[in-house]
């Protein structure tokens, strides 16, 4: 498992892009984890399933109520990924007015999940392989925090726990 001071994997992820910009083609578009957490404070949080149910109502809403509070505390982007596709996690992020707070990105073959070593199968539960709930602080590509939840718990993975380690 990825510990405080690895350095990210470079796997690659996806984000849905809704508008047209310079170098992003409306829809899925692909970028390396490493190479954009480059010059960056970001914050990942690592989450079961898109529209879960403690990932829906409690996970994502806090990260969306604390995204002035992390800027304010040095945080360049907070990224939510999930082992979904970028079509669904695109949806749930217009479902939970993530827009310009949370970037919803997709794991969708866990390939980034499986390198953090913070995959779980839940094939039992009829979800597959899935990523373990968690949330780590990354500078310029460094881990400085990892928060990894026990199975089941929802305790020190949320916004108010990674902002209390940037106090």
């Amino acid at each position: 498992m990825i510990k405080v001071g690895d350095t990210l994997p470079d796997a690659r992820l996806f984000e849905f892009i809704e508008e047209a910009t310079e170098g992003c083609a409306v829809g899925p578009n692909a970028f390396q984890a490493r190479e954009r957490c480059a010059g960056k404070r970001v914050v990942i949080f690592g989450l079961p399933g898109a529209f879960t149910p403690t990932c829906s109502a409690r996970h994502v809403p806090g990260y969306v109520e604390s995204a002035a509070d992390l800027s304010a505390a040095g945080i360049d982007e907070v990224w939510c990924v999930s082992v979904n596709d970028a079509f669904v996690m695109s949806a749930w992020g217009r479902d939970l007015q993530t827009a310009g707070k949370v970037k919803m990105i997709a794991d969708g073959s866990a390939r980034f999940t499986q390198a953090l070593g913070l995959d779980q199968d839940l094939s039992e539960r009829g979800m597959g392989i899935r990523s373990q709930r968690y949330a780590m602080v990354v500078d310029d590509g460094v881990v400085k925090t990892l928060n990894v939840e026990a199975p089941g718990k929802f305790e020190v993975s949320d916004a108010r726990s990674i902002l209390a380690t940037l106090r």
